[in-house]
Order: structure tokens, then C-alpha cells, then sequence
């Protein structure tokens, strides 16, 4: 049984029961925007993570989301990814390729992971080229209040420090305004060198869903999410509010043990 409720403004919480219940609640969300995308537009461009975000999302591998997804109109991109070779075990192309990817008939060629044969700063330049691209031929959609690129979804885990995608808590790159994929090469977990979505890509996305799980995230999610004293820390998570898009938290019970009182409807 999931619960479901509006936190001010920090967007829908949906918490779960159980991982299997929030998996294939993950999966449910995923597929109803990708039939609605590809019914508006044609195909669904949808950008993911790394960590535990790709086996909570193994249902879609499963019946019957395999056969009902129209995956040839799925354009995948990263958003952050580590500067290391695609079959390293730190990269998130090869934790989605061995988890999804390989198990479900995307077309390779929409596919789009980074150059992982030059430096970070490289891949970043190199990664927004390459989405410039697919923005003028509109296979990934434009905001209509910047230029930025509007992801049909972007997909983000959160760390115990509340990271997202590879934004960390008081790092530079967290002010980074006109770029729309930057690197850092001093990460404060490894591998260092990453590139990662800015704040103002993720927020111009139609919709960002936060997935976290485990009471170790718990204070991190009620930091992100409830109304906090203005002297705690601000963490990244907290920062991802989208202009005029949805935000969707997916929690398990562990993970939102610490939030304040919530009216949730069954």
C-alpha cells in the first residue's frame, strides 16, 4: 500500500511499503510518462543515475512493462556519469547496460553515454555538444522559459549527504548557471573525475524523481524535504525544484522515518 501526499512545496512524496512495492510503483511512474511522451512527441528522452537507482528500476526488465514499453522510442542519456572506461565496475553506463540496457530491445544508437577516452572537462564539453544536437532535432525537448534541454524525466538517486547526480553539498559546481554539463575532478566519494547535469537542466526537466531507500538517508530526506530552520546544512536534494515541471519523491518507510508529520491519503 503506498501513501501518497503534497509536501509544500517540495513536490509529491509517494512512500512505500516495501522495495518490491516501490519498484513496481518506479516502474508504473516510468512507463505512464514514457507512453505519454511518445504519444506527445513521438519518443521519451530520459536521463539516469548510477547507485542503487537501476536495480530499484529491474521491473521494467520483468512482464509486463518488457513487452509493452515502446522501447524503440527511448533515448537514454546520463545525469552525471564517472570519467572512468565503460566496462569499469564505477561506471554508470555499464550498472544500466548490465542492469536494463542488455535486457530490453532499446535501440543502441539512442544510447548516449560519454567519451570515456578523454579527460572530465573533455566528456562535459563533448556530452553538452552532443545533447545541443538532439535539442535542435528535437529529440530531446527545449524549455520554453530558457534554453535549456527538458528532459521527459531525469531519473536521480540521493546520498546520506544528500548529493544528487554528482552535485555535492557546498561545491562549486552547485552555482554553475550558464553550463548544462560541467565536470569536477575532486569528487568527495570516488572515483573523483565525474561530469554532471547542472541544477538549471535538471530543473527545466517535465519531471524529476528523487528515489531514495534505507533509514542510513533518513535524516538527509527530512533536511531535503521538510521545512527546516534556515541554519541546517542546505543540501543539493533540496535544491532540485523544477521551474515548471514534477517532482516525485520515491521513499520506503526506512527512508522517510524522519520526515515531520504527514497527512497522507491511502
Amino acid at each position: 500500500m503506498a501513501l501518497s501526499g503534497v509536501k509544500n512545496d517540495r513536490g509529491e512524496l509517494r512512500i512505500l511499503e516495501n522495495l518490491d512495492e516501490l519498484r513496481t510503483d518506479l516502474a508504473d511512474y516510468i512507463v505512464e510518462l514514457s507512453e505519454a511522451a511518445v504519444k506527445e512527441r513521438g519518443v521519451f528522452a530520459i536521463a539516469l543515475s548510477g547507485g542503487s537507482l537501476i536495480g530499484l528500476m529491474g521491473k521494467l526488465c520483468e512482464a509486463p512493462y518488457n513487452k509493452t514499453v515502446d522501447w524503440a522510442k527511448w533515448y537514454i542519456f546520463w545525469a552525471d556519469e564517472r570519467v572512468v572506461a565503460k566496462n569499469h565496475s564505477d561506471s554508470n553506463y555499464k550498472l544500466a547496460k548490465d542492469g536494463i540496457l542488455s535486457k530490453v530491445p532499446i535501440v543502441p544508437s539512442h544510447v548516449h553515454s560519454i567519451n570515456d577516452s578523454v579527460s572530465a572537462e573533455e566528456a562535459a564539453d563533448e556530452y553538452m555538444f552532443v545533447i545541443r544536437q538532439l535539442v535542435k532535432t528535437r529529440m530531446v525537448s527545449v524549455s520554453d522559459i530558457s534554453d535549456c534541454p527538458k528532459f521527459d524525466l531525469i531519473l536521480l538517486g540521493m546520498g546520506p549527504d544528500g548529493h544528487i547526480a554528482s552535485l555535492f553539498p557546498n561545491h562549486a559546481v552547485l552555482d554553475e548557471t550558464e553550463e548544462w554539463v560541467t565536470f569536477i575532478t575532486d569528487s568527495p566519494k570516488p572515483p573523483p573525475e565525474r561530469i554532471t547535469f547542472t541544477l538549471p537542466v535538471i530543473n527545466s526537466a517535465s519531471n524529476v524523481a528523487i528515489v531514495v531507500t534505507g533509514e542510513s538517508k533518513a535524516e538527509a530526506v527530512h533536511l531535503a524535504i521538510d521545512n527546516v530552520e534556515p541554519n541546517c546544512p542546505s543540501l543539493p536534494a533540496r535544491l532540485v525544484q523544477p521551474t515548471k515541471g514534477k517532482l516525485v519523491w520515491f521513499l520506503d518507510k526506512p527512508a522517510a522515518s524522519k520526515l515531520d508529520d504527514l497527512q497522507f491519503s491511502e
